[in-house]
């Protein structure tokens, strides 16, 4: 990653675990040199509203800590789509939930659609799709060294459901190379 600024969306609903996996990269990235500032947007209502985690991410000083033009953007469920879509940059990566988000509008970016989802559920619970979601951006992106991020989910995960989330990262990281995984454009 070069000093550009990098700017990061993950988009959902509350509840779904954004902001916790917003926090996690953020570690990571921290942890391996980076600058970042993190900020979140949520509808007061806890679960089921709108809800986004932003990362602001640079070597050097990160002069506004706000998202204004996303680089990448993760959409685990279609209410983020409108709030996020204007904020894309040309070529910029989309990760979008086959099962939350079946369709997206039109646009010059390159679209991952990769049952995040889905994946969570066989893994025995869909709470971790956040976690999946993360394993696949790492997967597709370059934007920090996967043992970085390892770290930081041991260091954030409960104890009871840590193996649940190292296996929700594996998984996400695992779906992005499967044959009919990705449907890039």
């Amino acid at each position: 990653m070069s000093k550009a600024r990098i700017e990061l969306r993950l988009g959902g609903t509350g509840g779904q675990g954004l902001i916790l996996s917003a926090k996690m990269l953020a570690d990571a990235l921290a942890a391996s040199g980076k600058r970042v500032a993190q900020s979140q947007t949520y509808e007061p209502t806890s679960r089921g509203g709108y809800c986004n985690a932003d990362l602001v991410i640079s070597e050097g000083a990160v002069d506004f800590p706000i998202a204004t033009a996303l680089d990448q953007l993760v959409l685990l469920d279609r209410l983020a789509i409108k709030p996020s879509w204007h904020l894309l940059k040309p070529g910029a990566l989309v990760i979008a939930d086959t099962r939350q988000c079946p369709e997206l509008p039109v646009g010059d970016y390159r679209r991952y659609h990769l049952p995040l989802s889905r994946t969570a559920l066989e893994l025995g619970n869909e709470r971790v799709t956040n976690i999946v979601a993360l394993g696949a951006l790492l997967a597709l992106s370059d934007l920090c060294d996967r043992k970085r991020v390892e770290q930081a989910v041991r260091a954030q995960t409960p104890r009871g459901f840590l193996d649940l989330n190292m296996d929700a990262l594996a998984a996400g990281c695992a779906i992005t190379t499967a044959p009919v995984a990705a449907e890039a454009s």
